[in-house]
């Protein structure tokens, strides 16, 4: 009596569920984990120090004319600051007569960078020369509103507001459209590794080739696929988890994005599926160098123009990103590899969704063409086979009772 055969995507979630539990419930995957965390920590961390040296590092400006010119200068700079804000730089009064600036700037222990010395009616600003090209304009206007006296020196601004503007939805949108793409890019490239890592190992155990053996190829690279590719939606939802975790500790949001075009929730599902995509295309890839290659070191060797390329490509939507609607966006939209980094920032520009529904079938019906490809490559160049294949499904039922960390 035969055992029933099982069929293509049977044997394709075999293998999907086997290997997803492998990775998932193994230490190496809790430390990989951990590992993107730390870089993150230092980036916060040198953020959070690098804005309290720029706090501390302000320049200040020392006003050193006698009264009542002084006292006029400071009232000046408390008027005029509301009107002109962070150009002006911190101006602190000085108690005592200074009759040469020069030597007092160059007095150990001064914390000020330029003198402003002389009378209202006119300054004189001593300072570095690069620094007090840029001052001499803000000490003029509060020298200016000091010769006025109590009379305002800025005419009155009437305001209207309004909700927003077209440019300014359009200029945020593309904001969201780059760290979409960014965030895209970098957790393919992070988690992408993890087929061509496992694929070799267990080509050089001899697993993937009682796999092969036993099943058709196509459905354990499919399997194999789909497996990492969950591994990886965990492994974001951890570090999504942790990262919503640290903002809510800190009490406001790191970042703040404008709304896509089409919509955050809609937006979160295409960049999830555009992420599947480009991780599944990219994944093929990788399966078809690990299908070539004997050794690590051949694998780095062929992984690397693989990682070039997909640099390229990203460079690539990036730059479709400022030719909206030129045959820049078209081409990356219509190039499989770029597609989901083109069309994930077309969905924070553009409200219609009928494109992504194009654009989606177009990956998964090259995803499907790449695995067929690389399987057929690894069962003549691995198996040394053409397309006949032995079926030992008694071979399968065996690797399917291996303990899960073997």
């Amino acid at each position: 009596m035969t055992a029933a055969r099982l069929s293509l995507f049977q044997a394709a979630l075999v293998i999907a569920r086997r290997d997803f539990v492998a990775v998932l419930f193994s230490r190496a995957f809790f430390f990989f984990l951990l590992g993107p965390l730390f870089p993150v920590a230092v980036i916060a961390t040198a953020g959070a120090l690098g804005g309290s040296l720029a706090e501390t590092g302000r320049p200040v400006i020392a006003i050193a004319m006698a009264s009542p010119d002084r006292e006029a200068f400071i009232a000046a700079h408390e008027a005029v600051v509301p009107r002109l804000g962070s150009i002006l730089p911190t101006i602190v009064p000085l108690d005592r007569p200074v009759r040469d600036p020069q030597a007092e700037l160059a007095r150990p222990g001064t914390r000020w960078t330029a003198i402003v010395s002389g009378t209202v009616q006119a300054p004189v600003l001593t300072g570095p020369a690069e620094a007090i090209e840029d001052w001499k304009g803000p000490v003029a206007i509060i020298a200016a509103q000091a010769v006025h006296g109590g009379e305002p020196l800025f005419p009155a601004v009437a305001l209207t507001s309004v909700s927003t503007s077209t440019a300014r939805e359009a200029n945020g949108r593309i904001r969201t459209a780059q760290a979409a793409q960014t965030l895209m890019f970098m957790l393919t490239m992070l988690l992408a590794g993890m087929v061509l890592s496992n694929l070799v190992e267990e080509k050089s155990n001899k697993i993937i080739e009682i796999l092969a053996a036993a099943i058709p190829i196509d459905a354990v690279f499919l399997g194999k696929l789909f497996a990492m590719l969950a591994v990886s939606l965990v492994a974001i939802a951890i570090w999504g988890a942790a990262g919503l975790g640290l903002a809510a500790l800190a009490g406001k949001a790191l970042l703040i994005l404008p709304g896509p075009a089409v919509g955050w929730p809609l937006f979160f599902a295409l960049g999830t599926a555009y992420f599947a995509m480009a991780y599944l295309l990219l994944g093929s890839i990788f399966l078809a160098v690990g299908a070539l290659a004997n050794t690590v070191r051949d694998v780095q060797t062929l992984s690397m123009p693989v990682t070039m390329m997909q640099l390229l490509v990203f460079f690539f939507a990036t730059y479709a990103l400022s030719q909206p609607g030129g045959w820049a966006e078209l081409a990356a939209m219509a190039f499989p590899f770029s597609s989901p980094f083109a069309m994930i920032a077309r969905a924070a520009r553009d409200p219609h969704v009928w494109p992504h529904v194009l654009a989606l079938a177009w990956q998964m019906l090259v995803v499907a063409m790449l695995v067929r490809g690389g399987a057929t490559l690894f069962r003549r160049r691995v198996m040394k086979s053409g397309g006949s294949r032995v079926r030992p499904w008694a071979a399968l039922a065996r690797w399917r009772a291996r303990p899960t960390g073997s």
